[in-house]
């Protein structure tokens, strides 16, 4: 197998050394034996097959969300988009601040928000409007949005208003 002579050469001719063939399918392991690739067609299928439940159900919430979204109008999809866009910079706002907030509602708004403008998109498709237009309406809408703080905020002011309403009274 390997020829190597006595001396102390520094050199090693490529002629004096034998490499072992390679095999794609089998290998040698240190066990002295073969170790055959394993795979199970039948396994993989199954465990394939089966979704767990929890995924199952989170698709059918999904499902009914779209649905939900779709029946709204294009004023009211901009209005909740605007909504939820106030809620991400306020949560953004607690992260900064280190206050308590659950990290899982990043995901959720921006999910929620990916889907309505999905459904707005489809909607232009189907008027036809381009995605050249698209971007033209969309930096017109940008530019007539009033800034209006979001719903936590607006209802954090009126408990706010209300305990100081029953403080002079």
């Amino acid at each position: 197998m390997l020829a190597v002579s006595h001396s102390l050469s520094p050199m090693i001719s490529s002629s004096t050394l034998n490499f072992p063939p390679k095999s794609t399918v089998l290998t040698k392991s240190s066990f002295h034996g073969l170790r055959l690739p394993c795979f199970n067609p039948i396994s993989s299928l199954y465990s394939r097959a089966q979704l767990p439940s929890s995924m199952v159900v989170m698709a059918a919430k999904r499902v009914e969300e779209l649905k939900e979204i779709r029946t709204k109008s294009d004023e009211e999809l901009n209005e909740e988009i605007l909504q939820l866009k106030g809620e991400l910079f306020m949560l953004r706002l607690q992260r900064s601040a280190r206050e308590d907030f659950k990290p899982s509602e990043f995901g959720r708004m921006r999910k929620r928000i990916a889907r309505m403008l999905t459904v707005k998109r489809e909607r232009e498709i189907e008027q036809g409007i381009g995605k050249r237009q698209s971007r033209k309406l969309d930096k017109q809408w940008k530019k007539s949005i009033v800034v209006k703080p979001p719903p936590s905020v607006l209802k954090k002011l009126q408990e706010n208003t209300a305990e100081e309403a029953d403080k002079s009274s």
